[in-house]
């Protein structure tokens, strides 16, 4: 067991997927963000390995080969599906993401819990990337990035009574969360190329939700910002857009930089 003097008062997040990743340092004392970084994958990189990917990433920035007091990887793909707690059964888990999902045999299944919402998330982690870790680390715990945007979305959603749809921009796709009175309604993770992409699937959703453009609170995040043609194309169809406020997160970075970082600077 470590003394308070290897402590270090420090913890690292890493969000993962397959086309890079980012990393955040907090200061666990004043919880402010003291590093805050994004690598992308460039698209011929992505042929290589992961694991080499990552060594070259580990090897670049020395704040990922540091101590740390705790650890966290954040898993962030769109093999995922939540489930209700009444309905879930861990003997079975293989079994939820069927359906939405092409699934293996050979595929690794776990879920996070989601306890004050009654929910579990199951997904498939990238199996590879945590041995990777596990060889840098020893130890650490993971989630998966959805896991954070829905519970942290539900928790902020406590003073809005309001049916709301809330979408998170990623590079090359987006996730819709629509919650009304801190219940979610619905979870779903879209690949798109053209701004026409993105407020198709919006106003899709939106219809078979029985939610009118005119009227339904549309609230982004994530990597967009109101001069984006993402936002200026979701002003042009839905009339009550606007950006997650952030005003009230006070760990030294921006509002624009909670926003699009809304799933790391949460972990």
């Amino acid at each position: 067991m470590s003394s308070i003097i290897d402590k270090t008062y420090k913890r690292l997040s890493i969000q993962v997927s397959l086309s890079g990743l980012s990393f955040a340092v907090f200061d666990v004392i004043t919880d402010h963000i003291i590093a805050l970084q994004s690598i992308p994958f460039s698209a011929f990189q992505r042929s290589s390995k992961i694991e080499d990917l990552f060594a070259v990433v580990f090897h670049e920035y020395p704040e990922l080969r540091n101590s740390y007091d705790e650890i966290k990887i954040i898993h962030s793909n769109n093999l995922c599906t939540f489930v209700p707690t009444a309905l879930f059964d861990s003997e079975f888990i293989g079994s939820y993401l069927q359906y939405n999902t092409k699934v293996f045999e050979t595929d690794y299944f776990t879920y996070d819990s989601l306890p004050n919402y009654e929910m579990e998330n199951v997904y498939i982690p990238y199996v590879n990337m945590n041995n990777f870790f596990i060889d840098q680390y020893g130890s650490f715990d993971y989630q998966h990035a959805h896991t954070l945007l829905v519970q942290k979305l539900l928790d902020y959603s406590k003073n809005n009574d309001q049916r709301t749809m809330y979408v998170h921009v990623s590079s090359g796709h987006f996730e819709i969360v629509v919650i009304e009175n801190r219940k979610l309604q619905l979870y779903n993770s879209f690949e798109f190329k053209t701004p026409e992409d993105f407020i198709y699937y919006i106003l899709f959703t939106a219809e078979q939700l029985h939610l009118n453009p005119e009227s339904f609170p549309l609230v982004l995040l994530g990597a967009v910002e109101e001069e984006d043609d993402l936002y200026q194309m979701a002003y042009k169809y839905v009339r009550d857009v606007s950006l997650l406020s952030m005003k009230f997160m006070v760990n030294g970075r921006t509002e624009a930089e909670n926003r699009q970082h809304f799933i790391l600077v949460h972990a």
